[in-house]
């Protein structure tokens, strides 16, 4: 009874936004077309929604998984219905605990874009160049940085030097102690955590495929989603106090720095696909800016690097997997 009630406050509310919204968006992948027609529209909210009341099983079972997790259920009607309004789905949020601590990796789609700073770029420097097309296979990153509580959780101690634990973000961890740390979180939860790649850092910071364009990751003005030297009080902070980007991703620019797996190189001009960085050098590449910086640091194209043993007090990190 409760599902069925359930079900039925869904479909008046998704009733009114058909009556709104009477159009369909061109299938950007198979997988939101249910029916198989070439388009996402309510038809396939309507076929979904018949399957989940009335078991009516038209097409494949697999065509109405469409967030792909397994089950069918009202989210995948969500996904639906954000393709249909924004032409592009949610994405995916999945949520870990480890020793009591849980922390959210959100779901990157693949895609291509520029990476480095444009031409017109003002504030870049020249390890930015050249700007060159980038292609990524999908991945998840930390929606936000590692915490003080999610590293005291996994390595039992607090490296960060503003150690009030919690959901500040944890500093003070140099690239050595990330994997480090890593290898035991991967220990306890039996998956494969690792650092982002400097290619999946920049494109999830730009926003992935809902990029607006922003300068900063998620805005153009940087004291919307950035801690950095005019408005940090000189000193870090909790994570998720700015506004995310457009996959939902907190603190990209800003608050700590956030060390990638990639050792420092030049970039190439010629289009890449899933790039690593040079094989081996002498300094590993953290990217972001920080509390303690400049704005211009907070850009999404700003690189710097150290060695793998450097460790301050604006330098933290992100996961991917």
């Amino acid at each position: 009874m409760l599902i069925m009630k359930t079900f039925k406050k869904l479909s008046l509310a998704m009733g009114a936004i058909v009556a709104l919204f009477a159009f369909s968006q061109p299938a950007a992948a198979s997988k939101w077309d249910v029916n198989g027609d070439g388009s996402v529209t309510s038809t396939d909210v309507t076929v979904l929604y018949n399957y989940l009341l009335n078991g009516d099983l038209v097409y494949p079972t697999s065509a109405y998984d469409v967030d792909g997790d397994g089950h069918i259920t009202s989210v995948d009607i969500t996904e639906i219905y954000n393709v249909m309004l924004n032409g592009m789905p949610t994405p995916v949020v999945t949520e870990y605990t480890v020793n009591g601590v849980t922390f959210a990796m959100v779901t990157v789609d693949g895609g291509t874009f520029r990476m480095g700073a444009a031409d017109d770029d003002e504030g870049a420097h020249s390890n930015e160049y050249p700007a060159h097309q980038v292609k990524v296979s999908s991945y998840a990153i930390g929606q936000t940085e590692v915490t003080q509580e999610l590293w005291q959780a996994v390595m039992g101690n607090n490296p960060a030097s503003n150690n009030g634990g919690g959901t500040l973000a944890v500093e003070m961890v140099s690239w050595d102690d990330c994997q480090q740390f890593i290898a035991k979180l991967n220990e306890l939860t039996g998956k494969t955590f690792r650092l982002p790649t400097e290619a999946e850092w920049e494109f999830a910071a730009r926003g992935g495929n809902l990029s607006k364009g922003y300068l900063f990751s998620g805005s153009n003005s940087v004291d919307d989603v950035a801690w950095y030297d005019l408005n940090s009080g000189e000193s870090s902070h909790g994570v998720a106090l700015k506004a995310p980007n457009e996959l939902g991703l907190y603190d990209m620019s800003g608050n700590v720095w956030e060390w990638v797996n990639d050792w420092n190189g030049t970039y190439p001009s010629e289009p890449q696909v899933d790039p690593t960085g040079p094989a081996s050098e002498t300094r590993r590449v953290f990217r972001g800016g920080s509390w303690f910086g400049e704005g211009n640091n907070c850009r999404v194209s700003q690189r710097f690097k150290m060695e793998p043993d450097f460790a301050d007090d604006d330098i933290g990190f992100r996961l991917a997997m």
